[in-house]
């Protein structure tokens, strides 16, 4: 089956506004909403939150409750002010009942407690964007970057003529290096996205598996997979 997508109505890519005053965090979540093909816009602070909303016109929002200037529950006020219906993801480190209810009291949808797995955010923000009306739209299962092609459903993988043969872990690295076609991708993010592991730590693994993925994807062959020194690896056509 081709990957089911959620857009707005007219085809065009969901918006999503994250804010979190930890720049990793927010990168990190960004960075996992982009993966199931999303427009994202972050924000550090509540002033820049409701600015950036204004702007950017997101169909939803992950909020951290707790921000430098203001509270999640005063950014939420002023973003219901600009959307009545916007649907809201709060993020917070209080665990309390209590807390849970005041933000869904004051309009949150939905309520995430730190720390999170990824995984639990989007399936959230996909679950309350559905909800909101979110149209499905099916992608193509073949992923293609120059003469180099997977399909998601067989699991067959094509260098030009040549079939490849690669391990589950192999596959998944080389799926999201070819979702993501020249972008610079960090271990720390490969990690999380393929190995599921916390931010850190096992970087090792991930310099192991692209050495694997060289040797089938790019011996004997214009290479495809690029290591940019203190940034990540990137995926893009050969130069021939």
């Amino acid at each position: 089956m081709a990957e089911s997508t959620l857009t707005r109505s007219d085809g065009s890519p969901l918006r999503v506004l994250v804010v979190d005053d930890e720049i990793n965090i927010a990168e990190l979540v960004s960075m996992a909403l982009r993966f199931e093909g999303w427009e994202v816009q972050a924000a550090h602070t509540g002033t820049d939150a409701v600015n950036t909303a204004r702007q950017f016109g997101p169909d939803a929002v992950v909020l951290d409750m707790m921000l430098p200037d203001f509270d999640g529950m005063e950014v939420l006020r002023r973003l219901r002010a600009i959307d009545t219906d916007l649907p809201v993801v709060f993020l917070t480190a209080k665990d309390a009942v209590e807390d849970r209810v005041a933000g869904l009291t004051a309009g949150g949808d939905d309520y995430v407690t730190k720390p999170f797995s990824l995984e639990e955010v989007v399936a959230r923000l996909r679950g309350l964007m559905r909800r909101a009306g979110a149209y499905r739209t099916q992608t193509s299962a073949v992923l293609t970057v120059g003469d180099l092609v997977l399909d998601e459903d067989s699991h067959e993988v094509f260098r030009g003529e040549d079939a490849i043969t690669l391990t589950a872990t192999e596959f998944e690295l080389l799926r999201y290096l070819m979702r993501n076609p020249r972008r610079v991708l960090s271990k720390a993010q490969i990690l999380d996205r393929v190995w599921n592991y916390d931010f850190g730590g096992q970087a090792n693994v991930v310099e192991l598996y692209i050495s694997y993925l060289r040797k089938k994807i790019d011996v004997g062959r214009d290479p495809m997979i690029h290591t940019l020194r203190g940034s990540g690896y990137v995926l893009k056509p050969a130069v021939s």
